[in-house]
């Protein structure tokens, strides 16, 4: 049986949580910052939680 390998993609953009839930980052926050006001911005900082629907495919893409 070959190793089953992580995806490194996935595993550079999401973090695994011990409820067994996947933390990620907001998108559209890094650049072209001028065309979005600061309530926008704002909100785009810190963290979220991946959508529950996508929790069994990065349970695949990171098993270990």
């Amino acid at each position: 049986m070959p190793k089953i390998k992580t995806l490194k993609a996935a595993a550079k953009r999401f973090k695994k949580v011990a409820s067994g839930k996947f933390k990620r980052s907001h998108s559209h926050a890094t650049h072209n910052k001028l065309s979005k006001n600061g309530k926008r911005t704002r909100g785009l900082r810190g963290t979220a939680m991946a959508s529950k629907a996508d929790t069994p495919r990065l349970k695949r893409m990171m098993p270990n």
